[in-house]
């Protein structure tokens, strides 16, 4: 069954809607989180031109989103930055600065606050999601470990400042759900433990009312389109790293546990 489509998704979103969830921004969440509520967090690896379609489909059903973007020209799209933001959206900086910094973490910390202020010509910044750069050696959330983000006027970081034991996790990172084989760093510790087969079951779940009442989704654009040559070439190139992310998985979690 086709999965991973723009009409999908929507259908995903109608069914949240129709179960009586709330949607709020991550920075909203923080401050004010809702009893039955859904954060719905777009990861901008590349392909900003889907983060837009997303942005208007969400904002015709009168959901706001978080949209995290990175400083890279695969994600940073000025023209397309402004006119998600414009359309009631949070935007977000999407950093990797430790792996631009090839781990010195000064370099990485002076990248940061000069993306930061980037970011925030387009909107007032004040949260911050971490790019998991799975072909990269460093984790960014290394960075925290020397500084300190609330130092910079951020006020929240989805890896650092959530209970997931309180809100369900969902990534598509893989282009599967909360899949752990291909996943390297988009992890959470919680204590769900559903098993997702497709953005369908997801739908299955939501009309059963079977899904917590507290979920965020970690939502990568360049993964949903409609069925064309793009859609195709996402599934092939993703059906090939995730491979290759399985022999950096081992090493990773060796790392990790060393270093967080």
């Amino acid at each position: 069954m086709i999965d991973f489509t723009i009409s999908i998704y929507k259908k995903m979103l109608i069914q949240l809607l129709k179960q009586g969830y709330h949607f709020q921004p991550f920075n909203e969440f923080l401050l004010s989180p809702k009893n039955k509520v859904v954060v719905m967090r777009h990861d901008v690896d590349r392909l900003p031109k889907n983060a837009l379609l997303m942005a208007k489909l969400e904002s015709e059903l009168d959901i706001k989103s978080s949209f995290y973007f990175r400083i890279i020209k695969s994600s940073n799209h000025p023209v397309i930055i402004n006119a998600i933001k414009e359309l009631g959206h949070e935007i977000g900086y999407h950093y990797e600065d430790l792996n631009i910094a090839k781990g010195n973490k000064q370099k990485a910390i002076k990248y940061f606050k000069a993306n930061l202020a980037y970011f925030r010509k387009f909107y007032p910044v004040n949260t911050i999601c971490m790019h998991g750069s799975p072909m990269g050696k460093w984790d960014n959330r290394l960075l925290w470990n020397d500084y300190k983000y609330k130092d910079f006027g951020i006020i929240g970081e989805p890896y650092f400042d959530v209970d997931y034991n309180k809100l369900f996790y969902l990534t598509d990172t893989g282009r599967k759900w909360n899949n752990s084989i291909s996943n390297i760093r988009d992890k959470v510790p919680s204590r769900f433990n559903f098993s997702i087969n497709s953005t369908h079951h997801i739908i299955q779940l939501i009309s059963q009312n079977k899904l917590p009442n507290q979920i965020m989704f970690s939502c990568h654009p360049q993964r949903w389109s409609n069925p064309n040559i793009k859609w195709i070439i996402e599934l092939l190139a993703q059906s090939l790293k995730n491979p290759i992310k399985k022999i950096i998985i081992k090493k990773s979690v060796r790392y990790l546990k060393h270093q967080i």
